[in-house]
Protein backbone atom coordinates (compact mmCIF):
# COMPACT_ATOMS: atom_id res chain seq x y z
CA UNK A 1 0.00 0.00 0.00
CA UNK A 2 1.33 3.41 -0.98
CA UNK A 3 0.33 6.76 -0.73
CA UNK A 4 -0.71 8.60 -4.04
CA UNK A 5 -0.58 12.39 -3.64
CA UNK A 6 -3.98 14.04 -5.10
CA UNK A 7 -2.30 17.49 -5.22
CA UNK A 8 1.10 18.45 -6.16
CA UNK A 9 3.49 20.97 -5.27
CA UNK A 10 4.21 22.52 -2.62
CA UNK A 11 2.29 23.39 1.04
CA UNK A 12 -0.20 26.40 -0.20
CA UNK A 13 0.29 30.08 1.78
CA UNK A 14 -1.46 30.49 4.76
CA UNK A 15 -4.86 32.54 4.71
CA UNK A 16 -5.91 35.42 6.34
CA UNK A 17 -6.64 35.11 9.89
CA UNK A 18 -10.76 36.06 9.67
CA UNK A 19 -10.77 33.11 6.29
CA UNK A 20 -8.78 30.06 8.44
CA UNK A 21 -11.28 30.95 11.50
CA UNK A 22 -14.11 30.29 9.50
CA UNK A 23 -12.19 27.30 7.87
CA UNK A 24 -11.37 25.93 10.94
CA UNK A 25 -14.67 26.36 12.81
CA UNK A 26 -16.30 24.76 9.82
CA UNK A 27 -14.44 21.71 9.59
CA UNK A 28 -14.27 21.43 13.73
CA UNK A 29 -18.69 22.06 13.71
CA UNK A 30 -19.35 20.03 10.26
CA UNK A 31 -16.79 17.02 11.85
CA UNK A 32 -19.19 16.51 15.26
CA UNK A 33 -22.23 15.08 12.64
CA UNK A 34 -19.91 13.13 10.40
CA UNK A 35 -18.49 11.84 13.36
CA UNK A 36 -21.39 10.78 14.84
CA UNK A 37 -22.98 9.29 11.96
CA UNK A 38 -19.84 7.74 11.04
CA UNK A 39 -19.55 6.24 14.90
CA UNK A 40 -23.51 5.21 14.33
CA UNK A 41 -23.04 3.42 10.90
CA UNK A 42 -20.04 1.27 11.54
CA UNK A 43 -20.39 0.56 15.01
CA UNK A 44 -24.21 -1.00 14.39
CA UNK A 45 -22.52 -2.72 11.32
CA UNK A 46 -19.05 -3.61 13.15
CA UNK A 47 -21.37 -5.35 15.76
CA UNK A 48 -23.65 -7.13 13.47
CA UNK A 49 -20.95 -8.36 11.57
CA UNK A 50 -19.05 -9.82 14.78
CA UNK A 51 -22.26 -11.05 15.66
CA UNK A 52 -22.98 -13.15 13.03
CA UNK A 53 -19.48 -14.03 11.86
CA UNK A 54 -20.34 -17.60 12.38
CA UNK A 55 -23.41 -17.36 9.82
CA UNK A 56 -22.22 -16.76 5.93
CA UNK A 57 -24.27 -13.02 6.67
CA UNK A 58 -21.79 -11.79 8.58
CA UNK A 59 -18.75 -11.31 6.20
CA UNK A 60 -20.52 -10.11 3.57
CA UNK A 61 -21.67 -7.14 6.74
CA UNK A 62 -18.74 -6.58 7.96
CA UNK A 63 -17.06 -6.22 4.11
CA UNK A 64 -19.45 -3.33 3.58
CA UNK A 65 -19.07 -2.25 6.83
CA UNK A 66 -15.36 -1.35 6.24
CA UNK A 67 -16.23 -0.08 2.99
CA UNK A 68 -18.72 2.22 4.31
CA UNK A 69 -15.35 3.10 7.01
CA UNK A 70 -13.39 3.67 3.49
CA UNK A 71 -15.79 6.31 2.55
CA UNK A 72 -15.76 8.20 5.64
CA UNK A 73 -12.23 8.33 5.83
CA UNK A 74 -12.43 9.88 2.13
CA UNK A 75 -14.43 12.45 3.18
CA UNK A 76 -12.18 13.76 6.02
CA UNK A 77 -9.04 13.12 3.77
CA UNK A 78 -10.75 15.74 1.20
CA UNK A 79 -11.65 18.15 4.61
CA UNK A 80 -7.85 17.65 5.77
CA UNK A 81 -6.09 20.18 3.77
CA UNK A 82 -7.58 23.10 4.62
CA UNK A 83 -7.05 23.17 8.15
CA UNK A 84 -3.47 21.18 7.58
CA UNK A 85 -2.63 23.24 4.52
CA UNK A 86 -0.68 20.07 2.70
CA UNK A 87 -1.69 17.99 -0.10
CA UNK A 88 -4.53 15.48 -0.23
CA UNK A 89 -2.65 12.30 0.54
CA UNK A 90 -4.78 9.24 0.02
CA UNK A 91 -3.73 5.56 0.51
CA UNK A 92 -3.84 2.86 -2.69
CA UNK A 93 -6.09 -0.32 -1.38
CA UNK A 94 -6.13 -3.55 -1.82
CA UNK A 95 -7.80 -3.99 -4.66
CA UNK A 96 -9.48 -7.60 -6.43
CA UNK A 97 -8.05 -8.77 -9.23
CA UNK A 98 -10.34 -8.49 -12.74
CA UNK A 99 -12.85 -11.74 -12.96
CA UNK A 100 -12.12 -12.35 -8.99
CA UNK A 101 -15.04 -14.20 -7.16
CA UNK A 102 -17.55 -12.43 -5.43
CA UNK A 103 -16.01 -14.09 -1.98
CA UNK A 104 -12.48 -12.80 -2.57
CA UNK A 105 -14.21 -9.46 -3.57
CA UNK A 106 -15.81 -9.81 0.41
CA UNK A 107 -12.66 -10.82 2.01
CA UNK A 108 -9.74 -8.39 0.05
CA UNK A 109 -11.05 -5.41 2.51
CA UNK A 110 -10.17 -7.37 5.42
CA UNK A 111 -6.81 -8.09 4.40
CA UNK A 112 -6.34 -4.42 4.27
CA UNK A 113 -4.50 -2.89 7.52
CA UNK A 114 -5.85 0.61 6.11
CA UNK A 115 -9.34 -0.02 6.25
CA UNK A 116 -9.37 -1.45 9.43
CA UNK A 117 -7.69 1.88 10.52
CA UNK A 118 -10.64 4.13 8.76
CA UNK A 119 -12.43 1.62 10.85
CA UNK A 120 -10.85 2.27 14.03
CA UNK A 121 -11.19 6.42 13.33
CA UNK A 122 -14.84 6.10 12.47
CA UNK A 123 -15.62 4.95 15.83
CA UNK A 124 -12.87 6.82 17.53
CA UNK A 125 -13.23 9.98 16.37
CA UNK A 126 -16.45 10.91 17.79
CA UNK A 127 -14.12 11.18 21.16
CA UNK A 128 -12.26 13.74 19.92
CA UNK A 129 -14.57 15.69 17.81
CA UNK A 130 -17.11 16.20 20.81
CA UNK A 131 -14.77 17.91 22.97
CA UNK A 132 -13.31 20.14 20.15
CA UNK A 133 -16.96 20.58 18.89
CA UNK A 134 -18.08 22.07 22.39
CA UNK A 135 -15.14 23.89 22.97
CA UNK A 136 -15.55 25.52 19.42
CA UNK A 137 -18.98 26.28 19.66
CA UNK A 138 -19.11 27.70 23.38
CA UNK A 139 -16.20 30.03 22.27
CA UNK A 140 -18.60 31.24 19.41
CA UNK A 141 -21.01 31.45 21.51
CA UNK A 142 -19.18 33.60 23.81
CA UNK A 143 -18.37 36.18 21.01
CA UNK A 144 -21.14 36.38 20.23
CA UNK A 145 -23.33 37.03 23.19
CA UNK A 146 -20.70 39.01 24.89
CA UNK A 147 -20.03 41.35 22.26
CA UNK A 148 -23.31 41.94 21.61
CA UNK A 149 -24.67 42.32 24.85
CA UNK A 150 -25.34 46.24 24.82
CA UNK A 151 -28.17 45.22 21.46
CA UNK A 152 -30.23 43.48 23.90
CA UNK A 153 -29.44 44.37 27.98
CA UNK A 154 -32.74 46.00 27.90
CA UNK A 155 -34.91 43.11 26.95
CA UNK A 156 -33.24 40.92 29.61
CA UNK A 157 -36.22 39.91 32.37
CA UNK A 158 -34.89 41.18 35.75
CA UNK A 159 -37.33 40.24 38.76
CA UNK A 160 -36.22 41.97 42.39
CA UNK A 161 -34.25 38.89 43.44
CA UNK A 162 -32.07 38.54 40.57
CA UNK A 163 -28.29 39.05 40.93
CA UNK A 164 -26.37 39.42 38.14
CA UNK A 165 -23.03 38.93 37.24
CA UNK A 166 -21.90 42.41 37.57
CA UNK A 167 -23.62 42.77 40.69
CA UNK A 168 -21.72 39.33 42.43
CA UNK A 169 -18.16 41.07 41.64
CA UNK A 170 -19.46 44.51 43.28
CA UNK A 171 -19.52 46.60 40.10
CA UNK A 172 -23.13 47.71 41.33
CA UNK A 173 -26.81 46.84 39.33
CA UNK A 174 -26.28 49.54 36.53
CA UNK A 175 -27.01 48.92 33.21
CA UNK A 176 -23.44 50.38 32.26
CA UNK A 177 -21.90 47.86 34.87
CA UNK A 178 -23.41 45.02 32.87
CA UNK A 179 -22.96 46.27 29.88
CA UNK A 180 -18.86 47.09 30.43
CA UNK A 181 -18.37 43.26 32.16
CA UNK A 182 -20.22 41.51 29.00
CA UNK A 183 -18.12 43.20 26.83
CA UNK A 184 -15.00 42.76 27.99
CA UNK A 185 -15.80 39.13 28.28
CA UNK A 186 -17.24 38.57 24.72
CA UNK A 187 -13.67 40.42 23.76
CA UNK A 188 -12.04 38.26 25.38
CA UNK A 189 -13.65 35.07 23.78
CA UNK A 190 -13.87 37.29 20.31
CA UNK A 191 -10.03 37.57 20.69
CA UNK A 192 -9.05 34.08 21.67
CA UNK A 193 -11.47 32.88 19.52
CA UNK A 194 -9.36 32.29 16.43
CA UNK A 195 -6.56 30.28 18.75
CA UNK A 196 -9.10 28.11 20.05
CA UNK A 197 -10.73 27.31 17.02
CA UNK A 198 -7.18 26.82 15.00
CA UNK A 199 -5.80 24.55 18.01
CA UNK A 200 -9.55 22.75 17.77
CA UNK A 201 -9.31 22.51 14.39
CA UNK A 202 -5.14 21.24 14.30
CA UNK A 203 -6.68 18.68 17.51
CA UNK A 204 -9.21 16.64 15.25
CA UNK A 205 -7.39 16.81 12.14
CA UNK A 206 -4.12 15.38 13.46
CA UNK A 207 -6.31 12.37 14.75
CA UNK A 208 -7.26 11.82 11.55
CA UNK A 209 -3.89 12.01 9.95
CA UNK A 210 -2.32 10.13 12.15
CA UNK A 211 -5.05 6.98 11.15
CA UNK A 212 -5.76 7.72 7.73
CA UNK A 213 -2.36 9.10 6.18
CA UNK A 214 0.48 8.37 8.20
CA UNK A 215 0.99 4.66 7.08
CA UNK A 216 0.48 6.27 3.68
CA UNK A 217 2.81 9.00 4.34
CA UNK A 218 5.35 6.62 5.83
CA UNK A 219 5.68 4.40 2.27
CA UNK A 220 5.33 7.36 0.13
CA UNK A 221 8.11 8.71 2.09
CA UNK A 222 10.28 4.98 1.60
CA UNK A 223 9.03 4.96 -2.23
CA UNK A 224 10.50 8.74 -2.52
CA UNK A 225 13.94 7.86 -0.37
CA UNK A 226 14.08 4.70 -2.81
CA UNK A 227 13.44 6.00 -5.98
CA UNK A 228 16.13 8.90 -4.72
CA UNK A 229 18.46 6.22 -4.12
CA UNK A 230 18.17 4.22 -7.53
CA UNK A 231 18.50 8.21 -9.09
CA UNK A 232 21.73 8.90 -7.88
CA UNK A 233 23.12 5.33 -8.50
CA UNK A 234 22.32 5.99 -12.31
CA UNK A 235 23.48 9.72 -12.35
CA UNK A 236 26.84 8.90 -10.69
CA UNK A 237 26.91 5.39 -13.54
CA UNK A 238 25.90 7.35 -16.25
CA UNK A 239 28.67 9.83 -15.07
CA UNK A 240 31.57 7.12 -15.03
CA UNK A 241 30.56 5.47 -18.10
CA UNK A 242 30.86 8.53 -19.94
CA UNK A 243 33.93 9.43 -18.44
CA UNK A 244 35.22 6.12 -18.94
CA UNK A 245 34.14 6.21 -22.71
CA UNK A 246 35.48 9.95 -23.10
CA UNK A 247 38.61 9.44 -21.76
CA UNK A 248 39.15 6.04 -23.98
CA UNK A 249 37.86 7.65 -27.03
CA UNK A 250 39.96 11.22 -26.75
CA UNK A 251 43.19 11.69 -24.60
CA UNK A 252 44.11 7.91 -24.59
CA UNK A 253 44.19 7.53 -28.58
CA UNK A 254 45.94 11.37 -28.20
CA UNK A 255 48.52 9.48 -25.86
CA UNK A 256 49.44 6.34 -27.74
CA UNK A 257 49.61 8.81 -30.64
CA UNK A 258 52.18 10.78 -29.12
CA UNK A 259 54.19 7.97 -27.66
CA UNK A 260 54.21 7.27 -31.43
CA UNK A 261 55.08 10.55 -32.74
CA UNK A 262 58.26 10.29 -29.94
CA UNK A 263 59.51 7.34 -30.91
CA UNK A 264 59.23 8.08 -34.45
CA UNK A 265 61.50 11.33 -33.80
CA UNK A 266 64.09 9.73 -32.04
CA UNK A 267 64.53 7.24 -34.84
CA UNK A 268 64.74 10.44 -37.36
CA UNK A 269 66.62 12.21 -35.35
CA UNK A 270 70.30 10.55 -36.33
CA UNK A 271 68.83 10.53 -40.16
CA UNK A 272 66.67 13.07 -40.81
CA UNK A 273 66.73 16.35 -38.08
CA UNK A 274 64.52 18.08 -40.03
CA UNK A 275 62.16 15.29 -40.15
CA UNK A 276 62.20 14.75 -36.15
CA UNK A 277 61.53 18.51 -36.01
CA UNK A 278 58.52 18.17 -37.76
CA UNK A 279 57.50 15.10 -36.38
CA UNK A 280 58.06 17.24 -32.36
CA UNK A 281 56.03 19.63 -33.60
CA UNK A 282 53.32 17.28 -33.86
CA UNK A 283 53.89 15.90 -30.70
CA UNK A 284 53.67 19.19 -29.01
CA UNK A 285 49.95 20.00 -30.98
CA UNK A 286 48.77 16.88 -29.69
CA UNK A 287 50.06 17.37 -25.93
CA UNK A 288 48.31 20.80 -26.23
CA UNK A 289 44.75 19.13 -27.61
CA UNK A 290 45.37 16.29 -25.59
CA UNK A 291 45.42 18.48 -22.07
CA UNK A 292 42.40 20.67 -23.64
CA UNK A 293 40.36 17.39 -23.54
CA UNK A 294 41.81 16.47 -20.11
CA UNK A 295 40.40 20.10 -18.97
CA UNK A 296 36.94 19.88 -20.73
CA UNK A 297 36.34 16.63 -19.02
CA UNK A 298 37.30 17.66 -15.69
CA UNK A 299 34.47 19.88 -16.11
CA UNK A 300 32.56 16.49 -14.78
CA UNK A 301 34.77 16.18 -11.55
CA UNK A 302 33.95 18.88 -8.59
CA UNK A 303 36.76 21.65 -9.40
CA UNK A 304 38.93 22.50 -6.13
CA UNK A 305 37.75 25.76 -6.65
CA UNK A 306 33.99 24.68 -5.80
CA UNK A 307 35.52 22.69 -2.73
CA UNK A 308 37.74 25.82 -1.76
CA UNK A 309 35.94 29.23 -2.65
CA UNK A 310 32.14 27.72 -2.52
CA UNK A 311 29.61 27.71 -5.33
CA UNK A 312 29.47 31.71 -6.76
CA UNK A 313 33.39 31.54 -7.12
CA UNK A 314 33.26 27.84 -9.12
CA UNK A 315 29.78 29.46 -11.62
CA UNK A 316 32.28 32.74 -12.42
CA UNK A 317 35.23 30.60 -13.61
CA UNK A 318 32.58 28.32 -15.06
CA UNK A 319 30.78 31.02 -17.04
CA UNK A 320 34.50 32.71 -17.94
CA UNK A 321 35.27 29.92 -20.18
CA UNK A 322 31.86 29.89 -21.82
CA UNK A 323 32.47 29.97 -25.63
CA UNK A 324 29.28 32.81 -25.97
CA UNK A 325 27.70 35.65 -23.48
CA UNK A 326 26.90 34.48 -20.59
CA UNK A 327 25.12 36.51 -17.54
CA UNK A 328 25.61 35.13 -14.01
CA UNK A 329 23.40 35.81 -11.25
CA UNK A 330 24.16 34.40 -7.86
CA UNK A 331 22.77 34.97 -4.38
CA UNK A 332 25.55 37.06 -2.70
CA UNK A 333 24.87 35.22 0.43
CA UNK A 334 25.98 31.69 -1.09
CA UNK A 335 29.56 33.10 -1.36
CA UNK A 336 29.72 34.35 2.32
CA UNK A 337 31.51 31.50 4.93
CA UNK A 338 27.81 31.56 6.68
CA UNK A 339 25.98 31.32 3.39
CA UNK A 340 27.89 28.33 2.36
CA UNK A 341 25.30 25.26 1.18
CA UNK A 342 25.66 21.70 2.03
CA UNK A 343 28.70 19.96 0.00
CA UNK A 344 25.80 17.58 -1.82
CA UNK A 345 23.60 20.77 -2.67
CA UNK A 346 26.81 22.52 -3.82
CA UNK A 347 27.34 20.44 -5.94
CA UNK A 348 24.00 19.49 -7.74
CA UNK A 349 23.69 23.00 -8.84
CA UNK A 350 26.95 22.88 -10.22
CA UNK A 351 26.71 20.25 -12.29
CA UNK A 352 23.44 21.61 -13.16
CA UNK A 353 24.88 24.68 -14.90
CA UNK A 354 27.66 22.78 -16.05
CA UNK A 355 26.21 20.65 -17.73
CA UNK A 356 23.14 22.65 -19.09
CA UNK A 357 26.02 25.33 -20.77
CA UNK A 358 27.56 22.35 -22.62
CA UNK A 359 24.43 21.31 -23.69
CA UNK A 360 24.06 25.26 -24.84
CA UNK A 361 27.63 25.37 -26.39
CA UNK A 362 26.71 21.85 -28.21
CA UNK A 363 23.33 22.33 -29.43
CA UNK A 364 20.79 25.67 -29.14
CA UNK A 365 22.86 27.63 -31.49
CA UNK A 366 22.48 30.46 -29.39
CA UNK A 367 24.19 34.07 -28.81
CA UNK A 368 23.36 34.37 -25.18
CA UNK A 369 22.48 32.91 -22.17
CA UNK A 370 21.57 33.81 -18.37
CA UNK A 371 22.79 31.59 -15.40
CA UNK A 372 20.34 32.69 -11.90
CA UNK A 373 21.15 30.74 -8.99
CA UNK A 374 19.00 32.60 -6.09
CA UNK A 375 18.05 30.95 -2.50
CA UNK A 376 14.75 31.65 -1.30
CA UNK A 377 13.53 30.26 2.28
CA UNK A 378 14.35 26.98 2.33
CA UNK A 379 14.88 25.88 -1.56
CA UNK A 380 18.09 27.04 -4.08
CA UNK A 381 16.34 27.96 -7.56
CA UNK A 382 18.72 27.02 -10.38
CA UNK A 383 17.81 28.52 -13.63
CA UNK A 384 19.61 28.38 -17.10
CA UNK A 385 17.87 30.09 -20.53
CA UNK A 386 19.47 30.76 -23.55
CA UNK A 387 18.15 32.52 -26.90
CA UNK A 388 18.80 29.66 -29.22
CA UNK A 389 16.69 27.19 -31.27
CA UNK A 390 14.84 25.20 -28.54
CA UNK A 391 13.40 21.45 -28.98
CA UNK A 392 15.13 20.35 -25.93
CA UNK A 393 13.22 17.41 -23.46
CA UNK A 394 14.21 15.50 -21.50
CA UNK A 395 13.39 12.60 -23.65
CA UNK A 396 16.15 13.41 -26.07
CA UNK A 397 19.16 12.89 -23.83
CA UNK A 398 21.47 15.46 -24.63
CA UNK A 399 22.96 15.16 -21.15
CA UNK A 400 19.44 16.39 -19.39
CA UNK A 401 18.25 12.78 -18.31
CA UNK A 402 21.19 12.82 -16.20
CA UNK A 403 20.58 16.11 -14.89
CA UNK A 404 17.41 14.89 -13.74
CA UNK A 405 18.52 12.34 -12.20
CA UNK A 406 21.11 14.21 -9.89
CA UNK A 407 18.23 16.78 -8.97
CA UNK A 408 16.12 14.01 -8.28
CA UNK A 409 19.25 12.35 -6.43
CA UNK A 410 19.10 15.50 -4.38
CA UNK A 411 15.49 15.25 -3.93
CA UNK A 412 14.51 17.98 -6.36
CA UNK A 413 12.37 18.98 -9.37
CA UNK A 414 13.74 19.70 -12.77
CA UNK A 415 11.60 21.22 -15.47
CA UNK A 416 12.47 22.23 -19.19
CA UNK A 417 10.72 24.77 -21.25
CA UNK A 418 12.01 24.72 -24.69
CA UNK A 419 9.26 25.04 -27.33
CA UNK A 420 10.35 24.75 -30.98
CA UNK A 421 12.24 28.33 -32.22
CA UNK A 422 13.22 28.80 -28.82
CA UNK A 423 14.10 30.08 -25.91
CA UNK A 424 15.16 27.47 -23.54
CA UNK A 425 15.05 27.66 -19.75
CA UNK A 426 16.11 24.62 -17.31
CA UNK A 427 14.99 25.17 -13.94
CA UNK A 428 16.52 23.05 -11.11
CA UNK A 429 14.50 23.19 -7.86
CA UNK A 430 16.40 21.82 -4.75
CA UNK A 431 15.60 21.69 -1.32
CA UNK A 432 18.10 22.89 1.73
Amino acid sequence: MTAVPAAAGHPTLAPSIPRQLFLDSGYVLLGFPLALTSFVVLLVGLSLGVGLVVTVIGLPILSGTLYAARGFADIERLRLPAVLRQPRVRPRYRLAEPGASAWRRIFIPMGDAQSWLDLAHGVLRLIVAVVTFVLTLSWWAGAITGTLYWAYDWALPRGGDDSDLAQLLGLGDSALARVGLNTAIGLFFLITLPIVARGCALLQASFGRAMLTGVAEMRNRITVLEEQKRAAVSAEAAALRRLERDIHDGPQQRLVRLAMDLSRARQQLATDPEAAGRTLDEAVTQTRDTLAELRSLSRGIAPPILVDRGLPSALAALAGRGLIPIELRVDPELGTPDGRLDAAVESTAYFVVAEALTNVAKHSRATACQVSVLQSERRLAVSVGDDGQGGAHLAKGHGLVGIADRVRAAGGELAVVSPPGGPTEIRADLPL
